[in-house]
C-alpha cells in the first residue's frame, strides 16, 4: 500500500523575496548604510575636485556653491607656479619606488622564511612583528631623527627611504598567505632539486600574485602619501616630497582666497595614487581575502 503523498506547504507572503518585509529589510540593513558610508567617503574628495576648479567667490560664500561657474584650470597652474611641482613629483616617484620596491622584497623574504626556513627562534621573530604591527610610527619619529642626522642622512633620498623599509603589516600578510599554499606543490618543487630561491621565484611568487600585489599597492600608498617622517627629514625645498610641498603652499597662500589653489594643490598629490589603485584594484579584494583565511 502506497503511502500518501502530503501537498508541499504554500510558502507565506512574509517568506517571499519580494515580499514588503524583505524589500523593507535590505533597504534599511543594507542599501541605506551603504549609501551612508559611501556618501561620508566620496563627498570630501567630490567637494576637494570641484572646488579646485572654483574662484573664490564660488567658495567663500554664504551660499552653498556645488558646480563651478567654469572649469578652469586656472588653479592648478597657479600651484604649479608657487611650489617646485616637478622637483616634488620626481622626488615622491623616487623615493616612493625604492622605498616601496625595498620594502615589498623584504617582506616577501622575510615572509617566505617564517613558514618555510627551520631556523631558532622564529617564534620570538614572529610575536616581535606582531608586537611592531600594534605600535604607532610616531614613536620611533625621534630616535630615528637623531640616527639618521647623526649619520649625514638630513636632505637625503636614503635618509627618507631608510627608517620606513620594515613593513609589519606586509610580513603578516604575505605569512598568513604561505601557510595557505599547499606544500605538495612546495614539496614536490624540492624533491625535483629546487633549493630555496627557486621555490620562492618559481612555485611561491606566481602563485601569490593577488596578496603580493595588496602588499605593493599599501607600501605604494604609504609611502607616497606619508608627511610626517619627510617634513622632519628635509629642509631643503629641492628634496620634499609633494605631501610636504602642499604645506609650502599653505604658507605661501594664506587666506580665504588660497582655498582653491591649495584644492588644486591636493588633487595633484592624491591623483596618481588613485591611478596606480585603480591598475591594481582587482587584486586587492582577492589578496586581502587569501591573507586573512589562515591564522
Amino acid at each position: 500500500m502506497s503511502k500518501a503523498t502530503r501537498a508541499p506547504r504554500p510558502q507565506r507572503r512574509a517568506d517571499r523575496p519580494l515580499s514588503a518585509s524583505n524589500v523593507w529589510a535590505t533597504v534599511l540593513g543594507g542599501y541605506i548604510p551603504l549609501i551612508l558610508a559611501t556618501f561620508v567617503i566620496i563627498a570630501p574628495l567630490l567637494w576637494m575636485v570641484l572646488s579646485s576648479f572654483k574662484q573664490p567667490s564660488e567658495i567663500v560664500t554664504t551660499d552653498i556653491v556645488v558646480l563651478p561657474g567654469s572649469f578652469d584650470p586656472a588653479n592648478y597652474i597657479q600651484a604649479a607656479h608657487q611650489i617646485p611641482f616637478l622637483r616634488m613629483l620626481l622626488n615622491s616617484t623616487i623615493v616612493t619606488v625604492i622605498g616601496a620596491s625595498i620594502k615589498l622584497l623584504l617582506a616577501i623574504s622575510t615572509a617566505y622564511a617564517l613558514v618555510f626556513v627551520r631556523f631558532p627562534f622564529k617564534r620570538t621573530i614572529f610575536v616581535a612583528i606582531l608586537i611592531a604591527l600594534m605600535v604607532p610610527p610616531q614613536v620611533a619619529l625621534l630616535p630615528n631623527y637623531v640616527l639618521i642626522a647623526n649619520l649625514g642622512g638630513l636632505n637625503t633620498y636614503w635618509g627618507i627611504i631608510v627608517p620606513g623599509l620594515g613593513t609589519a603589516f606586509g610580513t603578516f600578510l604575505l605569512r598568513q598567505h604561505f601557510l595557505a599554499l599547499p606544500m605538495s606543490v612546495i614539496e614536490a618543487a624540492e624533491l625535483d632539486g629546487a633549493g630555496h630561491w627557486r621555490r620562492l621565484t618559481s612555485v611561491v611568487i606566481p602563485i601569490s600574485m593577488p596578496t603580493i600585489a595588496t602588499v605593493a599597492l599599501v607600501s605604494i600608498v604609504n609611502e607616497w602619501n606619508d608627511y610626517i617622517w619627510p617634513l622632519i627629514i628635509t629642509t631643503d625645498s629641492s628634496m620634499m616630497t609633494l605631501p610636504v610641498g602642499l604645506t609650502m603652499l599653505r604658507n605661501s597662500e594664506s587666506g580665504a582666497d588660497s582655498y582653491g589653489v591649495l584644492m588644486a594643490g591636493a588633487v595633484m598629490v592624491i591623483l596618481p595614487v588613485l591611478i596606480v589603485f585603480a591598475a591594481l584594484q582587482r587584486y586587492i579584494v582577492a589578496g586581502l581575502t587569501q591573507g586573512a583565511n589562515t591564522g
